[in-house]
């Protein structure tokens, strides 16, 4: 292709362009000046060439096959120009914030306690709670199990980062928890309902991964609430009616995980996986706080 270039005349009182055809890689060319300018006068074909300048300095290398490792790496330093740098290429990942949630009777208890005893540096936040506590339950490690007004109390000194009422009791996640670990470089475990893990949505945006758990298929969802033994018949059907309902908000998550039956240990490994995934992006998910 051929490209038109501009031709200068500069005289003391006039200036007249005219226009050439010439190799599309010139685009400049060398032109005169009158003899009462001679501080401009200068042909662009004089102007050094930039890459020469930048080349690095002739090294001889030594060869490959005769020279030892240190005197062939100060070598290639050398003909480089620089020092290698023993930093590390990629950063240290930042921790993660993940958000476990789902419908009611998925296994959600059952992942995150799997998941801690596989993998090091999770830290699962205890949920702050108002319900009773149940069979086989521990204070301060399943929750923390406290009456309404003493929830009440945290909300008002702004100590949660989300709260909600569920099923006529409050949750909520304590704030402090979260900064204490994250500083000590520990990813983040949230275990939350699906209005729960709408609000942290909102707040955290795209700091945090969010995973919905999932059962294979409707019909088992429903036999795991009716198996757990823990609702009245008329608490068991608004179970069933909201977790039929919480499926369809299942568009609104990162990433979606079957807890098949008797198949838990292939849903942490799952699980697992997206963590790992996410620390090896380029570009990491923004630090939460």
């Amino acid at each position: 292709m051929i490209l038109p270039r501009f031709c200068f005349n500069l005289h003391p009182l006039s200036l007249s362009l005219s226009r050439t055809r010439s190799n599309p890689l010139l685009f400049f060319t060398t032109f005169t000046l009158h003899p009462q300018f001679p501080q401009i006068h200068k042909p662009f074909s004089s102007t050094p060439n930039m890459c020469e300048s930048h080349k690095p300095s002739t090294v001889s290398i030594p060869s490959v096959d005769s020279a030892d490792r240190p005197e062939l790496y100060r070598a290639l330093e050398s003909s480089l120009g620089s020092k290698f740098s023993s930093e590390p290429l990629v950063p240290t990942p930042k921790p993660l914030v993940i958000v476990i949630s789902g419908p009611s009777g998925v296994g959600k208890d059952c992942l995150i306690k799997c998941l801690r005893e596989v993998r090091q540096n999770i830290h699962f936040v205890v949920t702050a709670t108002s319900r009773p506590m149940r069979e086989g339950e521990v204070d301060g490690k399943d929750y923390f199990f406290m009456s309404k007004e003493e929830f009440l109390k945290l909300v008002e000194n702004d100590e949660l980062l989300e709260y909600a009422l569920v099923y006529g009791d409050y949750k909520g996640i304590p704030k402090q928890q979260i900064r204490d670990y994250m500083s000590k470089g520990y990813d983040i475990v949230l275990r939350v309902d699906i209005q729960g893990a709408a609000t942290l949505r909102k707040i955290l945006g795209d700091s945090a991964v969010f995973v919905f758990l999932v059962a294979e298929s409707e019909s088992e969802m429903v036999m795991r609430l009716i198996n757990r033994k823990t609702e009245s018949k008329e608490s068991l059907l608004v179970r069933v009616a909201t977790a039929k309902e919480e499926l369809r908000q299942m568009k609104n998550f990162d990433y979606v995980v079957v807890n098949a039956e008797g198949k838990l240990e292939s849903c942490v490994k799952t699980l697992e996986s997206i963590i790992d995934a996410e620390k090896a992006k380029v570009s990491q998910r923004r630090a939460m706080v």
